[in-house]
């Protein structure tokens, strides 16, 4: 079976500068951030410096084999497209390489510009399916004004004050969310008290409940079982899927969903997504090898 035959629903408008394109960018999620040894990486790297895997004309030596040799942490990584962001826009074209004194800046705008451009794949989606129209331009102004800090120039860029956009995205995300949510989820429902922000699901069995409508924002679904699930308007802001089961379920019209929540978790090519998402590489490899767990 192809990755055409997965089912999905309308990709969001406004994303479509918010997926990486790794041939654009300085290798900026290989070198700019650090990680240690764990169940991700097989060893520690600091922050600003390169990756020991890294080759020369910033692609990775290992891209097809890193699983296999540890580095879990980098098949979950997503920069929603701030790398090529940074790289071709901010820095034009211009390596660290090229100009060793922009390695200090280069990478440190990065890691700010990945906030950004996580908080415009989330506005947009709250803009998209806002009912309260003031909610839907409110998602619409605070897009706009981030777009143009976005765009530099990098002093204003290292000055900003994150937390504080933080915070107002936040404020809509939950809005939104409140909205797309009463249409499915009873208030007074018996699972109300294990439903909620930041519960702690980790490797419960989930498939026999109903869903639809709850807010798992930040919530532990680490290894949950959500196989053949309807999750229609669950809140999964921050939600760790970490190996959650996900075969077969429906996750078209989930809220807030990121690919690096997908890329973390366990699917198959039954399991529906929102559009502007892909199926992660080791689902299709696992479908291949015929693993289909009951």
């Amino acid at each position: 079976m192809s990755t055409t035959s997965i089912r999905r629903s309308a990709a969001i408008p406004g994303r479509d500068e918010l997926h990486p394109d790794c041939g654009n960018c300085f290798a900026l999620c290989c070198t700019a951030f650090g990680f240690s040894r764990s169940a991700d990486f097989p060893l520690d790297k600091p922050a600003g410096t390169p990756c020991p895997n890294l080759a020369a004309d910033f692609s990775c030596g290992i891209h097809d084999r890193l699983r296999p040799r540890g580095f879990r942490g980098c098949t979950v990584f997503d920069c929603f497209g701030a790398g090529q962001a940074v790289s071709q826009g901010l820095f034009d074209g211009f390596s660290w390489r090229d100009k060793p004194d922009s390695r200090s800046a280069m990478f440190a705008v990065f890691k700010i510009m990945r906030q950004l451009h996580e908080m415009l794949w989330y506005l947009a989606e709250a803009q998209e399916r806002a009912f309260d129209p003031e909610t839907g331009t409110a998602a619409q102004e605070l897009r706009l004004a981030i777009r143009k800090v976005a765009g530099g120039p990098v002093p204003g860029l290292l000055a900003l004050d994150v937390g504080t956009l933080h915070h107002r995205v936040r404020q809509i995300l939950v809005e939104v969310s409140e909205e797309v949510r009463a249409a499915y989820f009873a208030v007074g429902d018996e699972l109300d008290e294990m439903l909620l922000p930041g519960a702690d699901l980790a490797g419960l069995n989930l498939r026999t409940l109903w869903l639809c409508g709850a807010d798992l924002r930040g919530a532990c679904l680490i290894a949950a079982d959500l196989r053949g699930t309807d999750l229609a308007a669950v809140d999964l802001l921050g939600a760790d899927l970490r190996d959650a089961r996900l075969e077969d379920a429906d996750l078209s019209r989930a809220l807030y969903l990121t690919q690096p929540q997908l890329n973390s978790a366990r699917g198959s090519l039954g399991t529906r997504l929102p559009g502007g998402l892909e199926v992660p590489g080791h689902w299709q490899a696992n479908q291949n090898r015929g693993v289909r767990e009951l």
